[in-house]
């Protein structure tokens, strides 16, 4: 059994009187370990994907199992657990409260989990072992996704989901943040997704997952990725 297993997922959401296929017949492995890009334009289902694999959405039909659970059959409160303890989100956006300071951030949200990583020494990992004590407002938009990501990875998750992690970044600063998450992939030896309209982003992956109009247009492995370091898009 694969890490991540999503098997014939659909998701319908209905808009009044008219039926929408968000995602139609999804099927693809993930294996633990593996750096992951999702890839396709807007409006493909990228994001409603990531809402079903991260417990935030349901299926309508189909299974999605990650690490021998059947999470697609989770109760709300089921979904609740599993969205606290076992996944960690990184988004477009850092969401970080803005009067807590980074340490205090992070510590946020290990408090709520079962095994979380001290909040300190994941700042440092991130690169931000000088900045513990610095509010958001005092923080680039690069520190700010690093801190964002540290409070993900704080909780000690299964799985890491990034939506568009370097879409608010400069070119830079996105490089950085990739290169991040791509050692952070292999150092701790989880599974990272990263959803992305950006096809340049393949080149770093283990595993690339393409996606058009709600479909899994093609998955494809790379025995050598790129380093995050020589992407340029």
């Amino acid at each position: 059994m694969a890490f991540l297993e999503v098997r014939n997922v659909c998701k319908t959401y209905q808009m009044g009187e008219v039926k929408v296929e968000a995602v139609n017949d999804m099927d693809f492995d993930v294996e633990q370990g593996e750096f992951v890009v999702v890839v396709g334009p807007s409006g493909s289902g990228k994001t409603t994907l990531l809402n079903m694999i991260g417990g935030m959405d349901t299926v309508t039909s189909g299974t999605i199992t990650l690490d021998g659970s059947d999470i697609s059959a989770y109760s709300p409160r089921e979904a609740t657990l599993y969205r606290r303890h076992d996944i960690g989100f990184v988004f477009q956006f850092y969401n970080l409260v803005q009067n807590l300071n980074a340490l205090e951030n992070v510590e946020l949200a290990s408090q709520i989990c079962k095994d979380p990583l001290p909040a300190a020494e994941t700042l440092k990992a991130v690169g931000l072992g000088h900045r513990l004590e610095n509010f958001p407002g005092q923080l680039s938009g690069g520190e700010q996704q690093r801190v964002a990501i540290a409070r993900a990875l704080a909780k000690n998750p299964k799985l890491l989901l990034c939506d568009e992690p370097t879409g608010a970044l400069d070119y830079k600063t996105g490089k950085a943040i990739l290169k991040l998450l791509q050692k952070t992939c292999y150092d701790s030896g989880k599974c990272v997704m990263v959803i992305t309209h950006n096809a340049a982003l393949e080149a770093i992956a283990d595993r690339i997952i393409r996606i058009r109009e709600g479909h899994v247009d093609a998955v494809e492995l790379q025995e050598s990725p790129m380093d995050a370091d020589l992407l340029e898009w």
